[in-house]
Order: structure tokens, then sequence, then C-alpha cells
């Protein structure tokens, strides 16, 4: 009989695993705690995601194309949808950026040495395929040099306009928010894009890449990489939270099924 109780022993703790599961998947508490990364891994200029938590979840955003709810799950994450809110550095960006008219459309970078080559960009581009517009954008930009916040602006985290980029360069964050603008440019609406604070697994940092909501998949824009892949080939970049021009997302991995769970069906 012993063997038989060792089963049933296994069983029930495999059963009661998942019930814990399903508790700690639907807990906000549990939604900040995977949020928010381990500061003490974190680099000085890499983006901190905030801690705050969305009240209620709310659907997905509406597929540019289609209008219906866009089920694509970014890095395959589940995701809690809100308002933009404690998020000063980004809606300090934000408020700028209504006076914006354009890359190189006004006095501060009339003169500045890359207008050539981004006006030229545009018409080669500007009515080629989404792919073409994605792999033009990151390599314009990739060119610039990376630079730390310290160093441009004498404080660890600092989230800079395409202005401020274009006069200084940047770091990860800085590279995600030029290109968002710049593709605005190309015909890309606010919907299609997202910069997306993750930990790199490997690395374990914290880091920022933009992604592109395109036709046929997820893309995304990374300043350590010329290529443009899709979100599902960075396996070591963890989502954190995401956002555009009117909402933040949270995301959580979804919990992994145990072999208990498994066997059920």
């Amino acid at each position: 009989m012993r063997p038989m109780r060792g089963t049933y022993s296994a069983a029930m703790v495999a059963l009661c695993a998942a019930c814990l599961a399903v508790v700690l998947v639907l807990s906000p508490r549990a939604v900040a705690a995977q949020a928010t990364p381990d500061p003490a891994t974190a680099r000085p200029e890499a983006v901190r995601p905030a801690t705050a938590v969305p009240s209620a979840v709310q659907p997905a955003p509406a597929n540019h194309t289609t209008g219906k709810s866009d089920k694509r799950q970014l890095f395959g994450t589940l995701e809690f949808k809100g308002k933009i809110q404690k998020l000063p550095k980004w809606t300090r960006v934000l408020d700028k950026m209504k006076a914006w008219k354009g890359y190189f459309k006004d006095d501060r970078t009339n003169d500045h040495p890359s207008k050539k080559a981004w006006n030229t960009l545009k018409a080669q581009v500007g009515d080629k395929s989404e792919m073409d517009r994605l792999r033009a954008v990151t390599r314009f930009f990739n060119k610039w040099p990376y630079r730390l916040d310290m160093a441009n602006w004498g404080v660890s985290d600092y989230w800079e306009t395409p202005w401020e980029f274009l006069k200084k360069s940047g770091d990860c964050e800085d590279y995600s928010i030029a290109k968002f603008y710049a593709l605005q440019e190309l015909g890309f609406t606010d919907d299609q894009l997202r910069i997306v604070a993750v930990k790199d697994a490997i690395r374990g940092i914290g880091h920022a890449v933009l992604a592109v909501y395109a036709t046929d998949d997820i893309y995304i824009l990374d300043n350590q990489t010329d290529m443009v892949l899709s979100h599902t080939k960075y396996k070591h970049y963890i989502p954190q939270y995401s956002i555009n021009e009117k909402y933040r997302w949270m995301h959580v991995a979804p919990q992994k099924r145990t072999t208990y769970e498994k066997a059920k069906q």
C-alpha cells in the first residue's frame, strides 16, 4: 500500500501547485512582483519598469488593418493594459513632442549633417514594404554612437526627445524613441508601435527595444543589431512593460502547465 500512498501524495502536491499557480496569475501583487526586475541586476542607464499595476485588464489594441482586437502576444506574454501613469520621463517626451514637425523640419536641425541622408531614405523607402522601411530606419539610427545618460545628462536615467537624440545620441530607450517617431513619418501608426522595457536574461540587465506590429508579425528593432527579427526569436528578452502614446501594458509570462495538468487532458 505504501507505493499507492506515495503516488496519491504526489498527485495531490501537483494539484495544489496548479491551484496556487492560478491564484498567482490572477493576483495583482503577483503581476507587480513579476513585472519588476531585481534592481541589483539592472545597469544605471537601463530603462526601469514601473511597479504600479493598472487597476483593470483592458482589451488589446485594435488591429490597424481590420479594426479587430490584436490577439498577438508580445514575447508570448499575457498583458494588462492601462493608461500612461507614473512614467514622468515618457510623459515629458510626449509633452515636448506636441511641437514636433518631423525630422529635420525646424530651425534646430536644419543644418544637421544627417538631414540629407534622412530625406534620401524617405524618398527611397517611403512607398516600399513594411520590412523595407523597418530595415532602413534601424540601420539609419543604429549608426549613432551609444552613449550613457550619465555622460550626456549627468543622471542615471533620462529619456530623450528625437531633437535631443540627434544632438547627443543616447542609450537603448533613446534609440527606440527616435525610431518610434521616424516610423510614424513613414506611415506606421501609434497602434503599431511600442517601446518595450525588457530584462535581458543572458546579461542580467535592463534594456529597451521597439516592437512593431506589422501585418504579418511583431518585429523588434534593437540598437544592438541591424537585423529586424520576429519577437519570437528573442528568447532571452523578458518584457516588463510596453508603451505607446496612449497606453501602457504590463507583461507577465504565462504559467507553465505541470505534468499532472498535461496528463489530465
